[in-house]
C-alpha cells in the first residue's frame, strides 16, 4: 500500500497543470457550496431572529397557568420575577433579559377602534435587543419614568389617521377581566415592513402599564434574548430547573406555527443545497473522467509492468482521493474565509429592506453569514469523496484494457 501511495503521489504532480485546474476546480465548487450554506444560514437567523424580536424573546418565564390560556395573554402575576431576570442573565448565551406586562386591547381615534397587543416594557432594557427601538421613523423610543405616551406602528398611525402628539384612547383588558381605559399621547412611531405586526402590536413603559392594569410593582412575564436562534433548550433545562414554580418556554413551544414554518424552509433549503452539490459533483466527475481517460497508455504500462488490475484501479483511486483532499482543503479554506468575513461585516443587499415584502423586511438590509465547523467538516468530506468516486469509475474501465490495446490507444 505505502508503495501505491508514493506511485499515486507522484502521478498526482506528474502533470502539475491538470493537477492544478482539478484541484482549482474542486475548491470552487466546495466555496460556492459553502457561501450558499453562509448565505442560507445566515438568512434563516436575520429572518427567525427578527421574528422572535417580535414575539417577546427567545426564553419567556410566566406564572403557572399560562400556557392553558397564552393565547389569551392572561394577567397572571409572576412572583420571583427579579431573581428569574437574574439568572436568565447569569446564562453564557444571554444577552438580555427584561420584565413585561402583555395583555389585549383597544386602540381607538376619531377615525375608529382596532384590536391590540398592549405590551408594557422595560425600555432601556429591552433598547439593547428590540427590532422595534431600531425602527423608529417618527418621535421617539419610550422612556422609563413615561407617563400616558404610547408607540404604534406605521400601518395603525395610518388607520387612525394620527401622528406624534396626538392623543388617542387605549382600552385594555386588567386583571378580574375589568377593562380600564386611558387617553395616550403619542411619543413616536415605529415601521417594520410588516403592516400587521404594525397593527397589532403597541407598546407602553412598564411602570405605566402596571399602573393602568392594576399590577402595582407585579410583571406577568419575562422575556430572554439569547445570541441565536436554537441555544433554547439548555437554557430552558436550567431555567426550569432552577425556578419550578415558574413555567418556562422557548418560542417555539409558544409559537409552534413559526417552527413549523421554520422547518418546511430548511427542507426547501436542503433540496436547494442538494442541487448544488450534485452540479459540483458532476463538474468534478467530468474533470476526473478527462484525468484519467488521458492517461490510458500509462494504464497499458503499468499492466505491462506487472501491476494488477486491482491495483491500477486502487493507484488511481489513492490519487482520487489525494486530488479531493488537496480540494477540499483549498475549498475549506476559501469558503471558510468567505463566510468569516460576510459573518463579521455581513453582506449589503437592499439598501432599504422594508420596502419591500415582509420576507425581505425580516431579512433586514444585511446578511451576516453563519457556518458550522460541523457543516464545513461535512461539505469537505463530501467533495474528497465526490472525487474518489469520480476516478473510480474510469481507473476501472481503463484497467480492463489490454495493455498491448491501452499502449496503442490515443
Amino acid at each position: 500500500m505505502g508503495k501505491l501511495v508514493r506511485m499515486a503521489w507522484r502521478g498526482v504532480w506528474r502533470n502539475g497543470r491538470r493537477t492544478v485546474i482539478a484541484v482549482v476546480a474542486i475548491a470552487l465548487g466546495l466555496a460556492l457550496m459553502l457561501f450558499f450554506d453562509g448565505l442560507m444560514s445566515g438568512s434563516e437567523q436575520a429572518i427567525y431572529g427578527n421574528i422572535v424580536k417580535l414575539q417577546g424573546g427567545n426564553v419567556q418565564g410566566h406564572a403557572p397557568g399560562y400556557r392553558e390560556k397564552a393565547k389569551r395573554l392572561p394577567l397572571l402575576p409572576l412572583d420571583n420575577a427579579d431573581a428569574f431576570v437574574q439568572a436568565a442573565l447569569a446564562q453564557p448565551r444571554a444577552i438580555a433579559a427584561s420584565q413585561r406586562i402583555n395583555t389585549s386591547g383597544m386602540v381607538s381615534s376619531h377615525e375608529g377602534t382596532f384590536p391590540v397587543v398592549i405590551a408594557g416594557i422595560e425600555p432601556e432594557q429591552e433598547a439593547l435587543t428590540s427590532l422595534v427601538a431600531e425602527k423608529i421613523v417618527q418621535g421617539r423610543y419610550l422612556a422609563a419614568n413615561d407617563e400616558d405616551f404610547l408607540l404604534i406602528g406605521q400601518a395603525l398611525a395610518k388607520n387612525l389617521e394620527v401622528t406624534v402628539g396626538d392623543r388617542v384612547t387605549l382600552v385594555g383588558r386588567a386583571t378580574h377581566e375589568q377593562m380600564r381605559r386611558r387617553t395616550m399621547t403619542i411619543a413616536g412611531i415605529y415601521e417594520l415592513g410588516l403592516p400587521d405586526a404594525e397593527r397589532r402590536m403597541v407598546y407602553v413603559s412598564l411602570a405605566e402599564a402596571q399602573a393602568l392594569f392594576d399590577l402595582r410593582d407585579q410583571v406577568t412575564e419575562v422575556v430572554v434574548s439569547l445570541e441565536h436562534v436554537g441555544q433554547e433548550s439548555p437554557v430552558v433545562a436550567e431555567l426550569q430547573a432552577a425556578f419550578p414554580n415558574i413555567e418556562v418556554d422557548s418560542w417555539d413551544t409558544l409559537h409552534p406555527e413559526t417552527r413549523q414554518q421554520m422547518e418546511m424552509e430548511k427542507q426547501i433549503m436542503s433540496i436547494f443545497g442538494l442541487i448544488i452539490l450534485l452540479i459540483a459533483g458532476v463538474g468534478i466527475l467530468n474533470l476526473m473522467l478527462m484525468a484519467v481517460f488521458e492517461r490510458t497508455r500509462e494504464i497499458g504500462l503499468l499492466a505491462a509492468m506487472g501491476l494488477k488490475r486491482r491495483e491500477i484501479v486502487m493507484l488511481f483511486l489513492i490519487e482520487g482521493i489525494l486530488i479531493g483532499l488537496l480540494g477540499a482543503l483549498a475549498g475549506g479554506a476559501l469558503g471558510g474565509l468567505i463566510s468569516a468575513y460576510y459573518g463579521k461585516v455581513g453582506l449589503e443587499w437592499a439598501a432599504n429592506a422594508s420596502e419591500y415584502s415582509p420576507l425581505v423586511a425580516l431579512l433586514g438590509g444585511r446578511i451576516y453569514f453563519r457556518i458550522g465547523a460541523n457543516l464545513l467538516l461535512q461539505r469537505a468530506l463530501t467533495v474528497a469523496i465526490i472525487a474518489a468516486l469520480a476516478s473510480l469509475y474510469p481507473a476501472w474501465q481503463a484497467s480492463r484494457r489490454e495493455p498491448a490495446e491501452a499502449l496503442h490507444y490515443v
